[in-house]
């Protein structure tokens, strides 16, 4: 599995609140985008947020991220400052 990690700033509550309920509305992801999941977690008291966006694969990972970068900032939690490309190497949850 393959995440692309992306934290934005300057994120509000409504903000948040508003891309919540459009994705949730969305029959599944925009087109040209293969990613397999998505999570949203969001500092209300720094105002940042992070978006790790699941991909099967690298190529798909490097598909998403096309997309992605192209898209219009206000479509976009907030500034955008950094992206990370990354391999999952470890994914260990505690059950109890």
């Amino acid at each position: 599995m393959h995440i692309r990690v992306v934290r934005f700033a300057e994120v509000t509550p409504e903000r948040i609140q508003q891309l919540v309920a459009d994705i949730n509305e969305a029959d599944g992801p925009p087109p040209g985008i293969p990613t397999t999941g998505l999570q949203l977690l969001f500092d209300e008291a720094q105002g940042t947020a992070v978006v790790l966006q699941l991909f099967d694969t690298a190529e798909d990972m490097r598909k998403g991220a096309e997309a992605f970068s192209a898209m219009d900032p206000s479509e976009t939690p907030g500034t955008r400052i950094s992206v990370d490309m990354c391999e999952l190497t470890l994914d260990r949850r505690l059950t109890g």
